[in-house]
């Protein structure tokens, strides 16, 4: 054996031995009840996070369950939410999204409970804005792109503060920076992810961080690659280069830190980009070169991909492989490869790569003259594709929100009175011009007076739209705070009744009303929303596609809140009813709608630094939407914390124990009346 072969095996013997040195000492301390409790739970945190999490996710949950455990019969909260997280993130590499949902949002409630007692303390709030994270990526996995979204901005609205606080949390807002890049791509919203990735990137950079960076630079890269997709000539091959250089850098780097899954995944990309410009060359040559480019790329990839066991990204680059071959004529070959891309998707799974293998099956055996084979390879096709394009289209969301920019007013009306000055200036010069001796000087008072008055009633009318304004994007203590800080501090507020509301039916309203139509009577009942909500002293949160968010109790704090919801669901409710009623009558389609309500605590701030919009977000914010979801139509349901509160003011129907979604069984009533 040679030297170099000698050393690597030393190497490698004195690293494996020195991992299973800490696993003993970490067991050691675990199982030693003689020692502080606060030893034993760091050495379970250890096991779980250095030991086993990669390796044995079932073995993690189990010593992430003991932390929970001991954590909790000690009543240490902080580490009671590690311990959560720990056994979610375990639920999330096995793919139990449901569970890792429901652990996220049982670390994100203890996190807020601490919060309540320490406000200022950082730590807490980069435990709730890892739990929100962590639960926008959930909701991204499930295709819910608009809670996702929510969840990464709370997040990132926290972090930014820490930051301007001095906390060193860089590396997580480049995370989430990254996270918001990927939620926009996956609703073709590419500018705004081109935004957020190059934002990742130049944090990454700052701090040399080699994985993060690789990834945010791939993502860049396939979304640079997309607009080409939307250009001609030169501006596309120039974007393509582009693509082509960031995915390149990405290769670089997962070479050099030796990540053989990220450095297939670089090269499967640069072999799919390698064939979408032989796709598209019309010089034979040039296209038959490219095809043999990308075919080295996908073999290169293929070996690192088997090596290491990514089953998913092999099933993929078999796909691509498949295709390849089969533009270059070589069909037998093609075949083969894509038999296996079949066989191997199936196992795991992916929809997409079985359609794309089953698709490229049959135009390889209608193409060889084995029709029998090529029609089952189409039936197979045609299946998957219909599958995927259900699931896609379950939900069709339409975003009806109405956002202003007070800054963007505010510089308008700056511009506007501008104007009207210069007007009055010329004004005033032409009749300087034209005055004579008999109404001089007399006149010229005159005209200034009448100028500065008008100038002054036109400024303290434009002031006041401005004060209206800003009152109709914030909560009126939140916009007096804005306006004497130039800034407002994010606030928990201990008991708050969140309502979500949500129409049954929207998607086939949408398929059977014009675009006009379905805004217009979209927007009569959020508006008749709007007034009922005023009338009862209640904030207006946001609207996402069809849903309406409302909270009670903020962001002044108040005993009634929940009864004013209640009070308030109720006359939506009717309001939808009559609106029914009136629909049926005249053999029109109409809306059907679910009211959720939970009652509990929240933080509360302003979301964004240009399109101010006051949120609220929490655990309470969740559960309320369970409320919701699990509701039925032309009901208001509500929690049983809910009914605690108003049990006194409202007839209400127990329905039970009801399983909701990522929250287990919880107890929920409808409210029949009121007393």
């Amino acid at each position: 054996m040679c030297f170099r072969h000698f050393l690597g095996f030393t190497l490698a013997l004195f690293f494996s031995f020195q991992a299973q040195s800490q696993k003993d000492s970490l067991l050691n301390v675990w199982n030693d009840t003689t020692l502080p409790d606060s030893l034993r739970l760091n050495a379970a945190h250890n096991l779980v996070w250095r030991v086993y999490l990669r390796q044995a996710p079932d073995t993690a949950r189990y010593y992430a369950e003991a932390q929970l455990e001991l954590a909790q019969k000690l009543g240490l909260k902080r580490q009671v939410s590690s311990a959560y997280n720990s056994i979610g993130v375990t639920h999330h590499m096995q793919g139990d999204l449901e569970k890792a949902v429901e652990n996220y949002e049982l670390s994100l409630g203890v996190d807020i409970e601490r919060a309540r007692a320490t406000p200022k303390d950082a730590n807490t709030m980069i435990g709730i804005a890892t739990s929100q994270s962590n639960v926008g990526i959930i909701y991204q996995q499930l295709g819910n792109i608009p809670l996702a979204l929510v969840n990464y901005k709370s997040a990132l609205h926290l972090l930014d503060s820490l930051e301007k606080t001095g906390q060193d949390v860089n590396l997580k807002i480049a995370a989430l920076q990254n996270s918001l890049g990927l939620a926009n791509e996956n609703q073709q919203s590419l500018r705004e992810a081109q935004k957020w990735y190059l934002l990742a990137i130049e944090r990454y950079e700052k701090e040399k961080q080699g994985s993060e960076l690789a990834n945010s630079l791939s993502n860049l890269g396939n979304v640079t690659i997309r607009f080409s997709d939307f250009s001609k000539g030169d501006q596309r091959d120039s974007l393509l280069a582009e693509g082509m250089e960031l995915h390149d850098k990405a290769l670089k780097i997962r070479r050099k830190i030796k990540d053989k899954k990220g450095e297939a995944n670089a090269l499967n990309n640069m072999g799919a980009l390698a064939m979408k410009k032989g796709n598209s060359s019309d010089n034979s040559d040039d296209q038959q070169a490219l095809y043999k480019s990308a075919e080295d790329y996908f073999l290169q990839a293929a070996e690192l991909a088997e090596e290491v066991q990514d089953r998913v990204e092999l099933s993929g680059i078999y796909a691509n492989l498949a295709e390849v071959y089969f533009r270059q004529q070589r069909d037998y070959e093609a075949m083969e490869i894509a038999r296996k891309a079949l066989e191997l998707s199936s196992e795991i799974g992916q929809a997409e790569f079985m359609m794309r293998a089953s698709e490229k099956l049959y135009s390889i055996l209608k193409r060889l003259g084995n029709p029998e084979a090529a029609l089952e390879m189409y039936e197979m096709y045609n299946t998957l594709a219909d599958s995927i394009r259900n699931e896609e289209n379950t939900r069709a969301l339409m975003q009806q929100q109405y956002e202003h920019e007070f800054a963007q007013k505010e510089s308008a009306l700056i511009f506007e009175q501008e104007k009207q000055n210069a007007l009055a200036a010329a004004e005033l010069r032409r009749k300087n011009l034209e005055r004579n001796a008999f109404i001089g000087g007399f006149g010229l008072m005159l005209l200034l007076a009448v100028v500065f008055f008008s100038q002054r009633q036109r400024i303290a009318r434009e002031k006041q739209r401005s004060e209206e304004l800003l009152l109709n994007i914030l909560p009126e203590e939140t916009a007096q705070e804005l306006k004497e800080k130039g800034s407002a501090e994010a606030q928990l507020i201990e008991s708050v009744t969140v309502l979500f509301t949500d129409f049954k039916g929207f998607t086939q309203l949408s398929e059977v009303l014009t675009p006009k139509e379905l805004v217009k009577d979209l927007h009569e009942c959020f508006s008749a929303f709007d007034h009922i909500l005023e009338k009862h002293g209640i904030e207006k949160i946001k609207t996402i596609g069809d849903a309406y968010m409302a909270a009670g109790g903020l962001p002044t704090p108040t005993n009634d809140h929940a009864v004013k919801v209640i009070r308030a669901a109720l006359e939506m409710r009717d309001f939808v009813e009559e609106g029914k009623q009136r629909k049926i009558a005249n053999n029109l389609p109409y809306f059907e709608i679910r009211i959720g309500i939970h009652t509990g605590p929240v933080v509360a701030g302003i979301v964004g630094v240009k399109k101010f919009q006051y949120d609220i977000w929490g655990d309470t914010v969740n559960t309320a939407s369970r409320m919701e979801s699990s509701g039925e139509v032309g009901k208001v349901n509500i929690s049983e914390a809910t009914y605690e509160l108003v049990k006194d003011e409202f007839n209400c129907e127990l329905r039970g124990e009801i399983e909701a979604k990522g929250k287990g069984k919880m107890r929920m009533l409808f409210v029949e009346s009121r007393k």
